[in-house]
């Protein structure tokens, strides 16, 4: 670590030309107003910027590096670096488990310049601040991103698939994806299409309050997933709060609960108390285990509302689309009056060979195209259902189809099958 551990590009080269280092004693002038306190070191990832201090009272603050119009050493200080906790020894008879980093606020740290929180730590600063993960399984961890969830793409979902398969390769009993929680049902989801014929665990995981707060979920969930990952579970999962959700079946209920996530229409398939119990049977004959993680991006969500246009709706370039789904109203309705008629809509869709698939905009129970008008007008005019799918699980299972086919048919016969566990037939 260098001396002006974290600092980079204007920062460094104005701290450099004053002499000052990590724990002077610095004034700093800037437009507006006057600075004193102790250089601090940076974290990898804030913002290069930004120049921080800890001030008399305490508090520590990030001052922009373009407006500051003087800086001074006052005097020589401890130089205090930030230092990770020392990776601890591993027995190497334990389960061998990778933690892959994506980023998200499991990961994060408090940035200088907002207040916001932003992705900060390294997989590997993850496992170092809990060393007792040491007592469950040989880890490994590697950095796969570092961005927020809601920065991910299809792209993304590819290498963090790539990246499980290469660790499975490598010998890993089980994985762990540490993810943002915004997007965390969409990734597990496409990788539960993805990842076809697992046998081992790959686990999703994350937390609603920052490693480094003192009130964070961070630690609980990382132990509970590395625990899981040792178990017999052959599938893509969601482990939070104490439960583990089927990938392709959970969905984030909650921005401000620890209990962020829910499966409304299937019951976890763990759950983690004094011991794991586990809700589903380890599959026995196991085909080879295959990667084709492909996604399409011509794909549109609409979600219905009362006064919804059919103005707005043409001006959708339909050509550039070749799947649309549908979030409706309860199971399967829509306006199908005036100059709301959702229908001829549906109907233009299928001239130019757009698939419509519905979902419904409640959590519980699925849609049901026969039970009422609108929706056996919806079929008539060539929609298909989507049962009791999420919507993440529709819109990535829908992607994944039609980046391996180009058969309307076949994509509409598959959407509404089960692959991964993500439908319930007959329901």
């Amino acid at each position: 670590m260098s001396e002006l551990s974290g600092y980079k590009n204007e920062s460094l080269k104005i701290l450099n030309n004053a002499g000052i280092s990590i724990g002077d004693l610095i004034k700093i002038i800037t437009k507006t107003t006057k600075y004193s306190g102790n250089l601090l070191p940076r974290y990898e990832y804030s913002e290069e910027n930004y120049i921080v201090i800890k001030l008399s009272n305490g508090y520590n603050i990030g001052i922009d590096a373009k407006n500051i119009t003087n800086i001074q050493k006052i005097m020589s200080g401890e130089k205090q670096k930030f230092i990770p906790p020392e990776k601890p020894n591993v027995k190497e008879s334990l389960p061998k488990i990778a933690i892959l980093g994506t980023g998200g606020t499991i990961a994060s740290r408090i940035d200088y310049k907002t207040g916001a929180v932003n992705p900060a730590f390294s997989a590997e600063e993850l496992y170092s601040i809990i060393p007792e993960l040491s007592a469950y399984a040989n880890i490994n961890t590697e950095l796969v991103s570092n961005i927020a969830s809601e920065q991910m793409n299809p792209e993304d979902w590819k290498n963090i698939a790539n990246k499980v398969i290469e660790k499975i390769k490598e010998g890993n009993e089980g994985e762990i994806i540490s993810h943002g929680t915004d997007t965390m049902a969409y990734t597990a989801s496409a990788l539960s299409f993805s990842l076809q014929n697992l046998s081992k665990p790959v686990i999703f995981t994350g937390s609603q309050v920052p490693m480094s707060s003192v009130r964070s979920d961070a630690r609980r969930n990382l132990i509970n997933s590395v625990e899981m990952a040792t178990t017999e579970l052959q599938e893509v999962g969601i482990c939070f709060n104490d439960h583990v959700y089927r990938g392709n079946r959970a969905t984030k209920l909650s921005i401000g609960d620890f209990d962020a996530f829910g499966s409304p229409n299937l019951d976890p398939i763990a759950e983690i108390g004094l011991n794991i119990e586990l809700n589903v049977e380890p599959k026995k004959l196991i085909p080879a285990f295959e990667n084709s993680a492909a996604f399409s991006n011509e794909i549109f969500v609409l979600t219905v509302h009362p006064s919804l246009s059919m103005n707005i709706l043409d001006c959708l370039d339909l050509t550039k689309l070749k799947a649309i789904i549908v979030r409706t109203f309860g199971s399967g309705n829509f306006p199908m009056k005036g100059e709301y008629n959702m229908i001829p809509f549906f109907e233009k869709c299928r001239d130019h060979d757009v698939i419509v698939a519905i979902v419904s905009q409640a959590d519980y129970d699925a849609v049901d195209l026969k039970k009422y008008p609108a929706g056996r007008a919806a079929l008539k005019a060539g929609a298909i259902p989507g049962g009791d799918m999420t919507l993440e699980a529709a819109l990535t299972k829908m992607m994944f189809l039609l980046a391996h086919s180009d058969s309307k048919e076949y994509i509409e016969t598959q959407f509404q099958i089960p692959m991964a566990g993500e439908l319930t037939v007959d329901k």
